[in-house]
């Protein structure tokens, strides 16, 4: 309990804080947006780095070599299980470049906090509205074709079994139409860090993040880039049962 008590602390101080600074990226990004992202995901990063420290979260990285493969200036769409908010604060502190979301649009309703989402790049997406849906997506190809990165976890929400739930894959169409690369991003353990601690607590845990190989869809003619999108729950699968 102290430790969540002192993250929460830590995460209010800080975003109260630092909001005058927003309002300086905000102008920032409207004269140079790429410049506004970087900037703004210095500070969250580095903000995430000390939420996982109050936390004790310790973190085992495989596959890292998978991103060095990759030129620092290209966009990456990076494709995960999702089973913690913890899996957006870990994922942004190992990747070394600028990286937004795409969040769910209740995410947007939250004061402070909100603005700071945005102003790394993150999209919120409304799944229910198919035209807002499709819109969202179109700017995600306009920033990943600009080399912003972007984390999307299909499943749409948090699952806390075994199994994954099924992924929806519209958000697939980024990469392919900004000729960006998907990575898979297979994460285990990070709901032990708080979700499943009851009473309410933060405990201090050793999680596992494992990067696959890029994969390039502008490359593949269409039944194979779609026998590729069917297949990316059976590859997260296997990842994750090596852990």
């Amino acid at each position: 309990m102290i430790r969540l008590i002192f993250a929460a602390i830590y995460a209010f101080l800080s975003v109260v804080l630092l909001y005058p600074y927003h309002i300086y990226l905000w102008l920032l990004s409207k004269k140079d947006q790429q410049k506004g992202w970087n900037k703004s995901w210095k500070i969250v990063r580095s903000f995430f780095k000390g939420v996982l420290n109050i936390a004790g979260t310790k973190v085992e990285v495989r596959g890292a070599e998978n991103l060095e493969k990759i030129p620092k200036e290209q966009g990456v769409l990076f494709i995960g299980n999702h089973r913690s908010f913890f899996d957006v604060i870990i994922l942004q502190t190992i990747v070394d470049r600028p990286m937004g979301f795409i969040a769910k649009s209740d995410f947007k309703k939250v004061p402070l906090f909100s603005r700071w989402v945005m102003d790394i790049g993150s999209i919120f997406m409304d799944r229910k509205d198919v035209r807002a849906g499709l819109e969202s997506i179109k700017t995600g190809t306009e920033y990943m074709s600009k080399g912003l990165s972007l984390g999307l976890y299909p499943e749409g929400t948090r699952s806390h079994t075994k199994e994954l739930l099924p992924f929806k894959k519209g958000g697939y169409r980024m990469a392919k139409n900004s000729k960006s690369p998907i990575v898979l991003v297979a994460a285990t353990g990070t709901d032990d860090v708080f979700e499943n601690n009851k009473p309410i607590a933060l405990k201090k845990k050793t999680v596992i993040f494992e990067f696959s190989a890029p994969v390039y869809p502008h490359e593949m003619d269409k039944d194979t880039c779609n026998e590729f999108y069917e297949d990316i729950p059976n590859r997260l699968r296997t990842m994750l049962d090596k852990h």
